[in-house]
């Protein structure tokens, strides 16, 4: 499972062309046979799909075929959809409800399976799918009783965290742990997926004035833990190690990859770090990609560079290439995760940014694809950008490396 790497990809083209035997194929230099061109299909707060909760089943299943649409004129191969938004499930899970982002009501069978569906038309079009997975995230509301009666968050009040107005899962008790990664191993192991993928949240980012309440949890099973943070980045990684090993074991070839922050930390804090000054995910969500990366815990790292080009506090122009330094010598995959929600809202977001973010991109080889967010934004505020980074970058096919 380790960081394949598509090899057949130029002999598809060329057999596609009808070239075989014909000599060396010329080709536009942007065009790279291996890399991944993606898109996150984000449903929760039906950010891109379904457009709203309660659609019909004929209307939720034409956005989605729209938006495979808009991938494939974008020349991307890859598309990332997020199955579980907030401890529900967009698939008959006989571990969490089914998500009241497609119906209004948690728990309300929406009268298919959307996971068979979305991963059944992804691949009838040559796309790759990965399922994605928030691992924490309740609720985006605090109050319990909101939930429905069997949800496992109101069978086991000990696991959850109200934090921020929202409800989240507590990272450091074991049983959840278990429980998240079982959610995860049950969709790899009934649909034909093709990889699975974590986002940025983890531990929730810092509200201001308000605490983690997981000081009983710290005191239960931090032993040998002298500093809080330590045990939580112990409890991420443990997640992190153990949905790997897991996948690893099954007998089909699914990669995982994580996307989180794009400052793992400031060089002002560890020499290790970037030379920025922003926010630190190793000491905020306790996210130490970092080490996920130099154990080969996963198959790929997408970092959010969600900053422009010449940015004072986290430039695009220091993060590629201190992302690329990182995945120097290992066997895991870097791609990029590109802003384009951003495009047209200040200074360093016309039309061109996307496509000189790319051009940055290809003169550090370890990258190998980017991702982009979102799905909406493809075809309203980035649409323009998106033509030129087709146009400059994505002329010709790729079949993508995971």
């Amino acid at each position: 499972m380790r960081a394949r790497v598509v090899e057949w990809g130029v002999t598809v083209l060329v057999l596609a062309l009808g070239l075989w035997g014909a000599g060396p194929v010329e080709r536009p230099a942007a065009c790279d046979d291996g890399e991944t061109r993606a898109v996150w299909i984000a449903t929760v707060g039906n950010i891109d799909w379904p457009s709203e909760p309660g659609l019909s089943v004929a209307d939720q299943q034409r956005e989605y075929r729209t938006m495979l649409d808009d991938a494939q004129r974008h020349g991307l191969n890859t598309v990332i959809v997020q199955v579980r938004p907030t401890a529900d499930a967009l698939w008959p899970s006989p571990y969490e409800p089914w998500s009241h982002w497609l119906t209004g009501e948690q728990g309300k069978d929406p009268g298919y399976d959307p996971l068979a569906f979305l991963v059944e038309e992804a691949h009838a079009r040559g796309l790759r799918f990965h399922a994605w997975f928030n691992p924490f995230r309740v609720s985006k509301q605090a109050d319990p009783a909101q939930l429905v009666a069997d949800h496992p968050a109101r069978q086991h009040p000990d696991w959850v965290l109200a934090y921020g107005g929202q409800l989240y899962y507590d990272p450091g008790v074991p049983a959840v742990r278990r429980f998240v990664t079982d959610v995860v191993l049950d969709a790899a192991e009934r649909y034909p997926i093709d990889g699975v993928h974590f986002d940025d949240y983890f531990y929730p980012y810092p509200v201001g004035g308000e605490q983690i309440p997981d000081a009983d949890a710290f005191a239960e099973y931090g032993d040998g833990y002298s500093d809080l943070g330590d045990w939580r980045r112990h409890n991420v990684d443990e997640l992190v190690e153990g949905v790997s090993q897991r996948l690893s074991a099954l007998d089909r070839d699914i990669v995982f990859g994580i996307s989180p922050f794009g400052v793992w930390r400031n060089r002002s804090a560890d020499p290790r770090g970037s030379a920025t000054t922003a926010v630190q995910s190793y000491d905020t969500t306790y996210a130490d990609s970092y080490r996920w990366v130099r154990e080969g815990w996963v198959d790929y790292i997408a970092p959010q560079v969600y900053w422009e080009i010449g940015h004072p506090k986290a430039d695009y122009a220091v993060l590629v290439p201190w992302w690329a330094d990182v995945v120097a010598g290992t066997s895991v995959q870097l791609y990029i995760g590109q802003a384009a929600y951003k495009v047209g809202s200040g200074p360093g977001w016309d039309d061109d940014a996307l496509s000189a973010h790319l051009d940055l991109d290809r003169e550090h080889p370890q990258v190998r694809g980017e991702i982009f967010f979102s799905a909406r934004s493809l075809s309203t505020n980035a649409a323009a950008a998106m033509r030129r980074v087709t146009d400059d970058h994505y002329s010709c096919p790729s079949t993508g490396s995971g």
